[in-house]
C-alpha cells in the first residue's frame, strides 16, 4: 500500500512538472533576464571577436563619440587617427531594436533596477525593483541615454554578448562597461545605427 502511494505521488509530481514547463516557456523568459545570477570571472571572458580592442574605423564624428552598430553587435568609441575602441555588445531582440541620436544624460555605478511596466507585463516573473550589485541585470555601471528607458549597461549574463536578447538596451560585460564608464562623460553624443554606413 505504501509502495502504491509513493508511486502515485511520483506520477502526480511528474504530471504537474510537465504542465508547469509549457507555462514557463509561454512567459517568454529569456536568458538575458536572470536577476540574482552572479557570473564568475571565467564567464566574463567573451569570444575573442567580442573582446574590447582598438580597430581601424573611418568616421567623420569627433573623437569620443559613441557609435552603436546593432547589426554588427559592436559599440565604437571614436578615437583620433582613423581608429576606434570597439566593444562587443548584446542588443535588443526583434521588435526592440531602434536607431537614433542621443546623449549620455547620467551615469551610475552599481545602479538599482526598476523594470519598466511594459517589461513587467511581458515578463511577470521579474522583480519590481532590485538593488544594485553583482546579481543585478544592469551590471556594474549604467550610462543613461537621453530621457529614454534605454541604457548602455553591464550584465550579469555575459554569454549574451553578441546576441539580440534585450528589451532595447545595450549590454557589455562588466569589465568593459567599467572601462567605458571611466572614459565617457555625461553629454557624450551617442549614434545608434541598425546597419553600417555604406
Amino acid at each position: 500500500m505504501l509502495h502504491r502511494l509513493c508511486l502515485q505521488l511520483t506520477l502526480s509530481i511528474i504530471f504537474l512538472a510537465t504542465l508547469a514547463a509549457p507555462h514557463a516557456l509561454a512567459q517568454g523568459r529569456d536568458v538575458g533576464d536572470q536577476p540574482g545570477y552572479i557570473p564568475d570571472a571565467a564567464e566574463e571572458r567573451t569570444d575573442p571577436k567580442f573582446q574590447r580592442q582598438v580597430v581601424f574605423y573611418r568616421s567623420t564624428e569627433p573623437a569620443g563619440t559613441i557609435i552603436v552598430h546593432t547589426s554588427e553587435r559592436f559599440l565604437y568609441v571614436v578615437q583620433p587617427g582613423g581608429r576606434a575602441l570597439r566593444y562587443g555588445i548584446g542588443v535588443g531582440r526583434d521588435g526592440f531594436q531602434w536607431q537614433g541620436l542621443l546623449k549620455i544624460s547620467r551615469k551610475l555605478e552599481w545602479p538599482d533596477w526598476t523594470p519598466p511596466e511594459e517589461m513587467i507585463q511581458r515578463q511577470p516573473y521579474l522583480p519590481r525593483w532590485m538593488a544594485g550589485g553583482p546579481g543585478n541585470p544592469l551590471g556594474a555601471r549604467a550610462l543613461y541615454l537621453g530621457n529614454t528607458v534605454y541604457r548602455i549597461h553591464g550584465t550579469n549574463q555575459p554569454q549574451t554578448i553578441g546576441t539580440a536578447v534585450s528589451s532595447g538596451c545595450f549590454r557589455l560585460v562588466n569589465p568593459d562597461v567599467i572601462d567605458l564608464y571611466e572614459r565617457i562623460p555625461v553629454g557624450t553624443k551617442v549614434i545608434v545605427r541598425q546597419r553600417p554606413e555604406v
